[in-house]
């Protein structure tokens, strides 16, 4: 996988955590799987088409997708960010998106992302096809993100 289709959605994380958020990430592990499905319980997923083809997938452990709700919008009561952290992770998973495209725009890339959709994969299935992946852990404060991206 070119580090030219992996590089925009980590520098586009990087810098909605560390401007949104004010939390330094830091790269981890990364790996080579042969499927982008979530190993966590809560997933971020995109759909990309264009000069190349196939998924970006954030997933986290519900603990962290609340904190990243929770800092987001300080003083909420847990029931509330249990009802509200899908709205958020899609709002960042827009913000991530856009800047995203903003690095493929400068390098003349013609890539179209879908929406973020947002599941909880421990009541919904995440029907993803295999692929060869490239998964990348992203640490912060607020927890651990796993990044899969799956493009060829």
């Amino acid at each position: 996988m070119k580090a030219e289709f992996v590089n925009p959605f980590l520098e586009a994380t990087i810098h909605v955590f560390n401007q949104l958020m004010q939390e330094p990430v830091v790269r981890g592990r990364t790996s080579i799987k042969k499927t982008p499905a979530p190993s966590h319980e809560i997933a971020i997923i995109f759909g990309v088409k264009g000069a190349v083809e196939g998924q970006i997938i954030y997933s986290m452990n519900a603990e962290t997708a609340y904190k990243i709700s929770e800092k987001l919008m300080p003083g909420t009561d847990r029931a509330t960010l249990e009802k509200e952290y899908r709205d958020v992770l899609g709002e960042i998973g827009n913000m991530i998106t856009g800047n995203a495209l903003n690095v493929f725009y400068k390098t003349s890339k013609e890539i179209d992302l879908s929406v973020p959709y947002v599941m909880d994969v421990r009541t919904q299935a995440a029907n993803v096809p295999d692929r060869q992946t490239l998964g990348l852990h992203l640490y912060t404060r607020v927890g651990m993100l796993e990044l899969n991206i799956a493009l060829g």
